[in-house]
This record gives C-alpha cells, structure tokens and sequence, in this order.
C-alpha cells in the first residue's frame, strides 16, 4: 500500500487528529530549558539490553496480595464495577473502532514488509570464494603467543615483519616503513592502534613498550615495567589515556600515558605468559588470556586490589583470541589453543557459559560481525585436519554458516576494518589475506569487486 495514502487516511481520523489542533496555535510560557540528552554519557547499548531481556515481574514483600487486590479494583473498576482504565486518551465513539482497526492493518503490513525484507537480504548474501587482495609479508614471525597486526580506524594497517614494522594504507596501497630495530634479538611482538588512530602501541621481545606518532613517525615514550617480551597490548575505548599490556613475565600492567610514572596498577594473577588482551566496548572491563589455560574477567574500577570479577577455567590449552560482541554488552568470545580448539561463549555479567563449539583446530583469532550475527574463526593447526581456514558462526545457537580455506599454511591473527566489512588475516606462508567476509550482500555467486584486479596477484607490503 502507498505509504502516503496510508498515512493520510491515519491524518484524517479523530482519534489521531484532535480538531482543536487545527485552530490557532497555542502560546506556552515555560520556566527552564529543555532536557538535552548527552549520548557520550549514555551506555545505549546496555539500555537496550536492559529493556529487551526478559525480566521477572517485582514485588514488595511488605505488601500482600490482599493489598494488591484492593489496589487494582480502585485503578482498574469505576464507582460501579465497571472495568475503567486511568489516564487513557479516548476518540470520538465513532472513529475510535475504525482507527484501532487501521493501526492493526499498519502494523501488519510493516511487520509483514520487514519480515520479507530480511528474508531477502538472508538469501542474497553468500561468502565469497576467495580472497579479495593478498600482500606479501616477508620476515612475518610463525608465532602463535604474538599480536603482530593491527588494523586502526584511519584505515591503516600496522604489521611488524622481522625487525621492522611497517604502516600499509588501504585507499592507495601506499606503504611506510615505521621503524627498524638495531639489535636481531629484540623484535617487535605485539601492536595496537589507539582509539584516535594516532598513537601505535609497540611492545617488544626484550620487555620494552613504546609509543610512536604515526603522523610524524617520531617515537613519543617509552612506558617501563615489563621484565620479558610484551605479547599483547589493548587501549580503553573510553579512557584513551589508559593503555594495558601482557607479557612473558605474567603480569599486566595499567599504563597511564599522560604521567611520568606511567605504571598505575600491575596484576599477576596468570601463572603462565599473557598473551591475549581485550577492553570491552565501553571500557569498562577487560578481558585477559594466558598460557595457563585461564580467561580472567576484570572490572576498571576493582583492577588495583587484583581481584577479577570472573575467572573461567573450561579452555584446556592457551588463550590468545578474545573478542567483545558488539551489540549484546555483557557477551565475550573466547577461543582455546591446538590442545582445546573451542570457542566459548561468556556471559560476563551471570559469569556463565552460553554456548560453547568445538572446532577441532587452533583458534589464533575472533572477530564479530558488526553487520549480522555472526561471529568469525582463523585457525591453526589441526591434528583432525580442520585447520588452516576462516569459519563462520551464525550467534547466537553458533551453527557453522561458512567456510573460508587458507589451505597453504596455518593462521595466526585476524584483524577487521574501520568500516566493519573486511578481514584480513596473517598466515605462517608470509602473507596477509583480506576477505570480505563481513562485506555487503549479492545475487549468485558473489564475487568481490576486486576480484579481476588483485586476487590473481601477490602484492608486496614492501
């Protein structure tokens, strides 16, 4: 039905269109200003699962049911027994039903339109068949407890090979080299791009960490506190002042960037190295995995007195890969090493596990789909042969949707795009693969559109 003529019909009835409204407007004189709400202030996401979860109904034990009864005659009937509702706006008799009606019908074929548009969009999107760029990576490190990628939100990738590290730009393909190293022994091994995408984290193999302009490639600090190499670092989405790091020496540690004595709490609670690391979304908590098999849980507030919120001990083998969903605040992903090969499923706020999906392989890497329910694996080694490939998991039941071969060698990390569409993963045979794994929905066989121009062609990163 035309959406105009639908909504004129709507105009016309009394019961939406008071006929005093037709008339003269109506001056008001109000003391105060507006409520202007500020939504940098807000936690929307946690409101919305606040209002969509089911909840059980309150009740007051200081009051009876007896009392209640007595409460809801008075509400509910009128001086005669009568049914009566309070504080409900009637129309006319006349227009009242007919408008009732036409809601029913509106809602209807809204529900209807959008049910039929979604089904439509489920049909049409397939994954593509291959990659849509692959860069070659020489010196990459074959090292499964490294984070040697990051992809940051000015659209440039940072990837540590051998003793340099390098910044790769998507929109031109342009490359800069960062840094080099001096000495053979002392590598980059973990990177982070802070929440602005103008400060790179860069830890090292003989404990250093350091700080770099990316603008100006100019090294800004050095943060002390580590005695072993830094294998994992994660900024506060919220507190881009605030940057943690996991090291060989099981410790984490809370930098603050802005003062001179940069350490403001340290945590050794892992027996084994840390070498997964991951602020939530509203950086409020922080997630850490480690070689002894644990996922800890940690609440920003509470981080100074080392007592984490939760401590999960189901994954029998390391944990680097861990990853926040987007859209559900208290829901965590976690996946285990070559000896587990599950990816488990948290809910941080019950401290419970909501699913969990055996892959029988290696799980370097998890990323969430920020336009669908789905949640992405890179995996390793396999001893069933279910290794060295990308599979995709349809969230919440974690039904396997796809899979995406690597068949050369195994992965090591996954890293995903600004704009949410592209993953691109690094691969022990020396190269950086980009999937549109995440990308936009197509009829048929989808291919993306830089299929003619570079999947048929290795380009080097340098």
């Amino acid at each position: 039905m035309d959406h105009q003529r639908r909504l004129s019909r709507l105009l016309e009835t009394d019961w939406y269109s008071p006929r005093r409204l037709l008339g003269s407007p109506t001056d008001f004189d109000f003391q105060g200003d507006r409520f202007i709400p500020n939504r940098s202030l807000m936690n929307l996401d946690q409101a919305h699962g606040l209002l969509t979860n089911t909840t059980k109904e309150f009740r007051n034990p200081n009051f009876n049911d007896a009392y209640r009864q007595k409460v809801a005659e008075n509400l509910n009937l009128d001086s005669e027994g009568k049914p009566f509702r309070m504080l409900v706006f009637r129309g006319s008799p006349k227009s009242r039903r007919k408008s009732y009606r036409l809601i029913d019908e509106l809602r209807r074929e809204d529900a209807e339109a959008l049910r039929n548009s979604t089904e439509q969009i489920q049909c049409r999107r397939l994954l593509p068949k291959k990659e849509a760029r692959i860069l070659d990576a020489p010196n990459l490190r074959n090292d499964y407890y490294s984070n040697m990628m990051d992809w940051g939100r000015n659209n440039i990738l940072a990837i540590a090979l051998g003793l340099e590290l390098y910044l790769w730009k998507q929109e031109n393909g342009e490359v800069q080299k960062l840094l080099k190293v001096s000495g053979e022994d002392d590598f980059p091994t973990s990177i982070s791009w802070s929440q602005d995408a103008k400060t790179l984290a860069v830890g090292y193999m003989a404990s250093k960490l350091q700080l770099w302009d990316a603008e100006t490639s100019k090294l800004i600090r050095n943060l002390e506190g580590h005695d072993k190499r830094v294998a994992t670092a994660s900024w506060n989405h919220w507190n881009g002042h605030i940057l943690t790091s996991g090291s060989q020496d099981k410790s984490i540690i809370n930098h603050d960037i802005r003062v001179s004595n940069n350490v403001t709490s340290r945590i050794n609670a892992h027996t084994a190295e840390v070498c997964g690391l991951k602020w939530s979304n509203e950086g409020n908590l922080l997630a850490s995995g480690g070689d002894d098999n644990l996922v800890h849980v940690w609440d920003h507030s509470k981080m100074s007195s080392s007592k984490c919120l939760h401590r999960f001990r189901d994954h029998r083998a390391a944990v680097k890969a861990l990853a926040w969903c987007p859209y559900q605040f208290n829901v965590l992903a976690s996946g285990g090493g070559t000896q587990d090969g599950c990816i488990k499923i948290w809910n941080v706020q019950k401290g419970t596990c909501i699913r969990s999906v055996d892959t029988k392989a290696q799980i370097c890497g998890l990323e969430w789909n920020r336009h669908h329910k789905e949640l992405l694996s890179g995996h390793g080694f396999s001893s069933s042969g279910d290794g060295q490939k990308l599979c995709l998991w349809k969230y919440p039941h974690m039904t396997k949707w796809g899979e995406l071969q690597h068949q050369t060698s195994r992965i090591l990390e996954l890293s995903q795009s600004p704009d949410g569409l592209t993953v691109v993963s690094a691969a022990a045979d020396e190269t950086l693969r980009f999937w549109e794994a995440f990308g936009p929905s197509g009829g048929g066989d989808f291919v993306s559109h830089l299929d003619g121009l570079l999947s048929l062609k290795v380009s080097p990163i340098r």
